[in-house]
């Protein structure tokens, strides 16, 4: 059932999981100044920044083919417009990481979130 909801509400779903991921982090990385945290996020979760993650991930053969599924027919789902600061391929792609994240949180598989997650942190350090 959970894969014939909308690409992009699997998307927005996703977008605050990883956000809200990337902000208890940071908060237990010790930032405890609120325009600190506000500008160490959006390293994070920025489509410029989820679509690097992703193209690491997917060179990696990180992810499986269910997986590579949920995110193709999310990067593929027709959209009318996306944010200024990234051309609409980059866009795409982050919209495709975020819907495997909310794929994969209605799926309750919250250990995978953690290994996505964990792998993007420890790519973030060596960069």
């Amino acid at each position: 059932m959970t894969k014939e909801i909308n690409s992009l509400v699997l998307a927005y779903l996703g977008d605050t999981i990883y956000e809200d991921y990337i902000r208890e982090y940071l908060i237990k990385k010790g930032i405890s100044n609120v325009n600190d945290l506000q500008k160490e996020a959006i390293k994070y979760v920025s489509a410029i920044s989820q679509a690097k993650y992703l193209e690491k991930l997917v060179m990696a053969n990180f992810f499986n083919g269910e997986e590579l599924d949920i995110i193709r027919r999310a990067r593929n789902h027709k959209c009318n417009s996306h944010p200024r600061n990234c051309d609409i391929v980059t866009y795409k792609k982050a919209t495709g990481f975020e819907a495997l994240i909310g794929y994969l949180k209605l799926e309750n598989q919250d250990k995978r979130i953690d290994e996505i997650m964990k792998e993007i942190l420890n790519s973030s350090m060596e960069d």
